[in-house]
């Protein structure tokens, strides 16, 4: 017999807080999925902008921002 516990979302929230940020990033993105459906061709538009953004980073184009520092930002920014 299985017992299944209500999990609430502050438990999420706090559990979430000690995960790597990208797994916080693949669970946002898998919630929103339905969220932000879109039609073929904004997909396949976004899918290029996405690879032509990470070839930028991996070329040394552009650097990237430690999450901690945009986490910073917008906090300062909410004034939190």
């Amino acid at each position: 017999m299985m017992i299944i516990v209500p999990i609430i979302l502050e438990q999420i929230i706090e559990e979430t807080r000690h995960w790597p940020p990208e797994k916080v990033g693949e669970l946002v993105g898998r919630l929103t999925e339905d969220l932000h459906a879109s039609d073929p061709e904004t997909e396949t538009s976004w899918k290029t902008e996405i690879e032509r953004r990470i070839e930028e980073i991996q070329t040394g184009k552009v650097q990237g921002i430690p999450v901690e520092e945009v986490f910073e930002k917008a906090k300062r920014i909410l004034g939190r």
